[in-house]
Parts: C-alpha cells; structure tokens; sequence
C-alpha cells in the first residue's frame, strides 16, 4: 500500500462521521481498470457485439470524443434488446470479465468510507448494465447513471434525457445531495479524469485517482490530493508459461515428497512432505513470495481449527505452505473432479462435503472432529465459495461446531492479495507478493452451539478490519 493512500484512509478514519458526508466514485478508472485495448490481431477477428460495447465503454471515454462515439455505438448495439436481457448480460459480463479489473485500493477506500457511516456514491456516465453489477458486489446502495430509454421493456438505444457527462454528472450528484441532506462541503470524489472536473469542484475533499498529465496539472494547481491505484493485469504469455511450470513443479513436488518419506510407511508423513514440496514448489515457479505476520500462531496451539477467506484458487496452495504441515481440510465434493488436485487432496485427508444437502454435509463432518481429537489440524473456507471481490462474505458455521465438539481452538488466517495473483475464475497466477495474517487463537469451548450468530459475525469482523488495516509482517 502506498504511503499516499495510507494517509488517505487515515484521515477518513480519523474524519467525521455520519451519512451527512457522501463519498462520491467514478466507475472506469477510479474503481475498476481500463481493460487492455485489443492488439492488431484480436481487432482483426474479434466480433463486435454489444459486449464489446459495453466493455469498451468502460475502457474509453476520457474525452468529448470517445464518449460520443461510445454513445453512437451503444445506440447500435442495444437498440431492440430487452433491459432484461442487458441487466442479465452486465451480470455475466461483470463475473467472467469485470470483477477482475476492480481496484483493491478502491475497495478499501469504499469500505474505510463505509465504516465511518459515510453515504457511499457510485456516479457514472455509463449505463446501469455496465454499473450496477459491480455496485451490488461492493454494497453500493446509491448509484448514478446515464438512463436509457426503453418502450415497454424494449431499449431504444438513446439516453432518456440528460447524460452523465461533465456537467451532468455534477448536477444529478448535486440533486442526489439535496434529497439525501447530505453536505457536499465536507463531502469525497474520487475520479480520474478531466471530464470529472465540474464533479471534483463540487466538494470538500477531492481526490485525483490515476490523473493523466492534465488533470496532474489542474489538481497542483488546485492542492488536490492524488492517489495512484495498481491494476489488475491481465494474464500475459510469461504468466501462462510461469503457471504450467508451478503446477508441474506441484506434481513433481508431491511424488517427491511422497518417496522421500515412503520408507517410513506412515502416510501422515508421506501427506505432509506431498504438501510441503508441493507447495512450495507451485509457488516458486510461479514468482509467488508469501509476507506473513503472525506466523507463530500457525504453529501453536495445535490441533487448531485454521480459518481463512477465500477469493482464490491458490488459496489451497497457500495455505499449506504457512501451515508447514500436521494439516488436512475441508472441501467442496466438487473439486474430486478435479484432475490434479483431486487425487493430491483426497490423499492428503481432505473430508469433501456435498453443499446440496445440508444432512449430507453434516455427516461427511462428523468424522472431522475424531481427526481433531487425534492431533491433526483442520482448514477450511468457512465462506464456502470463492468472492469476487476482496470482500469477507457469510460465514458458515460448520468449522465453528467441529471446533466446539473436539475441544480445540480456532484460528483466522486471513489471506490479502490472492484474489490479485489469481483471478477467482482463473487458474493462472502472476507473479506477486501475497500477504498473509495469522490472528490469535480464539478459545470456542464456552461457546453456545445453538447461539452463535453473534460470534461467528464478531470472528468475521476480524477479517473485515485486518484487510482494512493490515498488521506489520513479521
């Protein structure tokens, strides 16, 4: 994190509070990316329908012009179609393609507003296909859009009246502050470009995010602070090849460690060396450094009942890595599909669960606790699925019960990062630097099985407030 945006979310932290105060975003380049423009090769055989579109929507539009031929094209492109099928087209458009663009400095930014009971503000010259997917992910109640016109459900492919460009963005937030008493002088924007002036003038605390040499310019001039977010890349050629050697690295790794121990004929021994060579081996061809704080709780006290957020494939990866072994796990019945990592998990000793059925679940769990009891640690995902954004979701209470039957405490780990080297629905890593902290135990044994609501929600919040305000690395 930079030294910039720490100071940015201090002073928010240590701001004023309430709903009086709004944080205004702009959506492209603010909280999500520009997406690659097409090379020579992909402009010659890609098809230009209205995904296309839209996605190019939120890549261009910096200027007068490309925001006019944005709306040319979009009038092409959604004249005749449905507003339900383009709310459903943004929603997959948003979970195959958008959700890996989005900013993590932008999350913590919305979430830091949030918890000091900010109203948090999307505002947008786009459409709400384009928008408002990524608006619910993050919990953004109010946002703001270019409206299309429809006739009975059946887009027209134009605006319905004013476009939220320069000065309209700035009047529709204007108008959003007036029916929400909401003080636009002690107020936040954060946008990025100079079509966004007329918006950043409106409040007390702008903010310039990834400003080009122009509005660099206009916000010295204007002792406007700046803010530079990371993008997310996308998978490049060195990254594919980088990923095939880590995940043969994972197979030579585990019948290496397999040999190395098989004189012993103990198959613990055998589990943990598969997954210390394992995984140390995918994540050092593929360029992955693990920072860890606490790391002396992943070795005390065991057994443990080892809990960690998941927005990642290589979270499976990870986690066995800061474990250093005496581990097995939980997962989902889906992943014996998998080829690789099938096998390798089922020798391990992970316990799969059918999330179909919630008695089925229970029973393939019950045997979780005799292996607690016999010394060996448990993790698992208590989220149960992958998020799509660097947000924690629910958390289910399963692990919390083993926990409480077998007498052993549980442990967060709460995982930063990942979601950024592997994308939720990718199997290829780039190279990277995952932070990982390791929370003190939490003693569950006074714990009420039948009242656990309040706890389960307040061992969440550890991992809400640990990615908002990460701990030094050991």
């Amino acid at each position: 994190m930079s030294a910039e945006l720490d100071g940015a979310l201090a002073e928010i932290r240590s701001g004023l509070t309430g709903a009086q105060i709004a944080a205004i975003f702009d959506f492209g380049g603010t909280v999500v990316d520009g997406f690659p423009r097409p090379g020579t090769f992909q402009r010659l055989f890609r098809r230009r329908g209205t995904e296309e579109v839209l996605l190019r929507g939120i890549r261009n539009g910096a200027t007068d012009g490309e925001y006019g031929r944005f709306l040319n094209q979009l009038a092409e492109a959604l004249a005749g179609r449905s507003e339900a099928d383009l709310d459903a087209l943004g929603e997959r458009l948003f979970r195959r393609t958008v959700y890996g663009h989005l900013y993590f400095e932008a999350w913590q930014l919305i979430r830091t507003h949030q918890a000091a009971g900010h109203t948090i503000v999307l505002a947008s010259s786009l459409t709400r296909f384009q928008v408002a997917p990524a608006a619910a992910e993050l919990g953004i109640e109010h946002v703001l859009y270019t409206p299309m016109a429809a006739q009975d459900g059946i887009l027209t492919g134009y605006p319905d009246g004013k476009t939220l460009w320069r000065n309209g963005k700035a009047d529709a937030v204007r108008e959003f502050a007036a029916g929400h008493e909401v003080d636009l002088t002690r107020s936040y924007v954060y946008a990025d470009s100079t079509a966004d002036l007329p918006l950043l003038s409106l409040v007390g605390h702008p903010t310039a995010v990834n400003p080009d040499q122009e509005l660099t310019s206009v916000a010295a001039e204007r002792n406007w602070p700046a803010l530079r977010f990371h993008p997310r890349q996308g998978a490049r050629p060195a990254d594919y090849a980088r990923t095939t050697a880590g995940f043969a690295g994972l197979l030579g790794g585990a019948f290496y460690g397999v040999a190395s121990k098989s004189p012993t004929r103990d198959h613990r021994q055998m589990a943990d060396a598969l997954l210390e060579h394992a995984a140390g081996n995918t994540l050092s061809l593929a360029g992955v450094h693990l920072r860890v704080s606490g790391a002396q709780n992943a070795r005390a006290p065991r057994p443990a009942v080892f809990l960690f957020n998941h927005q990642s494939q290589f979270d499976i990866i990870i986690v066995p890595e800061v474990l250093q072994g005496g581990v097995t796990g939980i997962g989902k019945k889906e992943l014996t599909r998998n080829p690789v990592f099938g096998p390798l998990m089922r020798f391990v000793g992970v316990t799969f669960i059918d999330r179909s059925s919630t008695d089925k679940a229970k029973a393939a769990l019950a045997p979780v606790v005799d292996t607690l009891r016999g010394g060996l640690s448990i993790a698992v995902a208590p989220e149960g699925t992958r998020s799509y954004t660097p947000d924690v979701g629910p958390f289910k209470k399963g692990a919390f019960h083993i926990a409480i039957q077998a007498g052993v405490p549980v442990i967060p780990i709460v995982i930063r990062n990942a979601g950024e080297i592997c994308w939720r629905n990718s199997m290829v890593a780039r190279p990277g630097t995952v932070d990982v902290a390791i929370l003190d135990p939490i003693d569950v044994s006074g714990w009420d099985p039948n009242d656990l609501d309040d706890k389960v929600a307040a061992v969440r919040q550890l991992y809400v407030d640990t990615l908002l305000d990460w701990p030094k690395p050991d």
